[in-house]
């Protein structure tokens, strides 16, 4: 499976559970491999970044919010936080990089 498909594959299955894609990481490779068909990045912020993954949303109990970093490879991971109604942005974005931080990691079995 091509990575344009398992991209496609796991945004269906995460939106299956009501939960919408935000973000995308993708590799250098993998920006090359999917240029001129980016539809399935459409809403998306996309960022190079040394792992593919997908950051996914949706609202929580009590007024949070999940986000879950979900590698893209052939071994499923994924990451998860909550964050609470009053954590600012800036709170959640650094959350959030620590998060890809523990995702590289993770690929590069550290």
């Amino acid at each position: 499976m091509n990575k344009r498909d398992q991209f496609a594959e796991v945004i269906a299955a995460y939106r299956r559970h009501g939960w919408e894609p935000r973000r995308a990481l993708l590799t250098a490779e993998t920006l090359a491999e999917t240029t001129g068909d980016m539809a399935l990045f459409e809403k998306l912020l996309v960022s190079e970044s040394p792992i593919d993954a997908l950051w996914f949303a949706r609202p929580s109990q009590q007024k949070r919010e999940a986000w879950e970093l979900r590698l893209v490879a052939e071994t499923p991971y994924a990451l998860f936080e909550a964050f609470e109604s009053d954590e600012t942005e800036e709170e959640r974005a650094e959350v959030r990089s620590e998060m890809e931080a523990r995702m590289r990691e993770y690929v590069s079995g550290g």
